[in-house]
């Protein structure tokens, strides 16, 4: 009965352990709407470009210098992510979305 009870309590605290440090992390939130909305246009953009250079419209040069800018942006959302619990508010969604924007325009010239 002891065994039971003792193995029982260990196996819940490590289960709370394992939940907080998860929680901590920020891994529940990557798939917040509104990160996901950020990274989705990232990886579509980061589609755009490979097409562009696969075409012949966009040298490799030019695409290094979008994808470290997309680079640039990924990183940011993640350290807003990672101030906020793994979310991002929806100023910073905006302001990453600018971003996106501006860098998406060079995309096609």
């Amino acid at each position: 009965m002891k065994t039971r009870i003792l193995v029982s309590l260990t196996l819940v605290t490590v289960i709370g352990f394992s939940a907080t440090s998860f929680a901590e992390g920020g891994n529940w939130g990557k798939h917040h709407p509104r990160r996901e909305q950020v990274n989705d246009r990232l990886a579509r953009q980061n589609h755009r470009i490979n097409k562009e250079v696969k075409e012949g419209e966009m040298s490799k040069s030019e695409a290094a210098q979008l994808h470290k800018n997309d680079h640039k942006i990924r990183q940011e959302e993640r350290d807003m992510s990672s101030q906020n619990n793994g979310h991002i508010t929806k100023q910073e969604q905006k302001t990453l979305n600018q971003q996106e924007n501006a860098n998406s325009k060079e995309i096609g010239k």
